[in-house]
């Protein structure tokens, strides 16, 4: 019966307690599409609940890691495929090699998040996010040129989100989380964790039992 009210609490907590909470840190790990898998490291704002259940969470994120050689040699294959065709007949060229390129990502997102609380004092939550990604390349070969104006670009993005919270103390709660970001040309899985610091008093539902 406690876990039934505490589930009610939950979602009858509106917007009207829409308010910056708490922040935490977070670190986690990434599997990209094109490049090689690689730490990252964010920071996750708790600004309330919008409507019954329905939480907001800004955040930012940043990662960076070498280019995959399979992605580096489809670069350097248009590359070459772009040049012979610009040669006249006859002409000697024996290609272009791109070498070692890091990627990296600044992420600043915006997800919504439902949540409700389990048994053992957790909450779960799932949700999804819009983001802007501030994607950076870099390399010996490619600085300066026009394949390094290709990699730099600020993309739009989403994510698919869910997790499981616990608070150690009204003022102290870990987490953790699995994502998946999707770009126009790119995609990563992610797993997360981190501690989050809470400014003001749990929200009906989120505490813990007596």
């Amino acid at each position: 019966a406690g876990e039934v009210s505490a589930q009610s609490s939950l979602a009858d907590y509106d917007y009207e307690n829409l308010s910056f909470r708490g922040f935490s840190l977070e670190g986690g790990y990434i599997w990209p599409n094109k490049t090689e898998p690689t730490y990252n490291l964010g920071l996750r704002l708790d600004l309330g609940y919008l409507g019954p259940g329905f939480r907001l969470v800004p955040g930012v994120s940043y990662w960076s890691s070498k280019m995959n050689s399979e992605e580096v040699d489809r670069l350097e294959e248009n590359l070459n495929n772009l040049v012979r065709g610009q040669l006249p007949p006859g002409s000697v060229f024996e290609g272009v090699q791109l070498g070692d390129i890091d990627w990296s990502d600044l992420v600043v997102a915006l997800d919504g998040q439902f949540v409700w609380s389990v048994p053992f004092d957790l909450l779960t939550f799932f949700g999804g996010g819009l983001g802007l990604h501030f994607m950076n390349g870099d390399g010996a070969a490619v600085n300066g040129t026009f394949v390094e104006d290709l990699l730099d670009s600020v993309k739009p993005g989403f994510n698919f989100h869910a997790g499981l919270e616990y608070p150690l103390v009204d003022f102290f709660r870990l987490y953790g989380q699995a994502r998946y970001e999707l770009m126009e040309d790119l995609r990563y899985f992610e797993l997360r964790f981190g501690g989050q610091i809470m400014l003001t008093g749990p929200a009906p539902g989120e505490g813990r039992s007596p």
